[in-house]
């Protein structure tokens, strides 16, 4: 039986900063962890898409999705694609672009499209304020939201109950 992975998909100007967050993760699921480094350069929607599509067509369906912040756009706007096939992921702090988050039309989500996501934010965030999970809601109305009292941006010390919600959310 091969090792089930985690495909992390860190945020805008996070490898580093995201790569404990994703190791505890693996660790916890007992996963193989692919975190690939994404362009802190490009920070256009395609730039970061293409390379996410590509790791998703090698996944298997017991593998795990997990991403973070501007990642979680992202990977939002690859399912909105109709080519996408349908999954689940966990998405991590992630921004409201519209008008009444941080205003930004091109990172605006297109649809949920085949994305099956669970939604996490921390009230300590002092990066993505959490009124952001409460935008982001009306986008999701259907994804279950998790609102933890303290972890912050990275979600600390919650690992282990990240990794509990992807098993919960591969047996919906």
């Amino acid at each position: 039986m091969t090792q089930r992975r985690l495909f992390f998909i860190h945020g805008a100007g996070g490898y580093a900063d995201d790569g404990p967050l994703a190791g505890a993760l693996a660790a916890a699921l007992d996963a193989t962890l692919d975190m690939p480094r994404f362009s802190d350069d490009d920070m256009s929607i395609e730039a970061w898409a293409r390379p996410i599509r590509e790791r998703l067509v090698g996944l298997d369906a017991d593998d795990h999705v997990v991403a973070h912040s501007f990642g979680a756009t992202v990977l939002m706007h690859v399912f909105a694609d109709a080519d996408v096939v349908s999954r689940s992921a966990v998405l991590l702090a992630m921004p409201n672009w519209g008008p009444d988050g941080w205003d930004v039309p091109q990172y605006v989500f297109p649809g949920t499209g085949t994305l099956l996501p669970s939604v996490h934010h921390c009230v300590d965030d002092d990066v993505v304020p959490v009124e952001h999970l409460d935008l982001n809601a009306a986008f999701l109305p259907s994804a279950p939201l998790h609102r933890h009292p303290v972890g912050g941006h990275q979600f600390d010390g919650l690992a282990d109950v990240l990794a509990a919600e992807l098993i919960t959310a591969e047996n919906r």
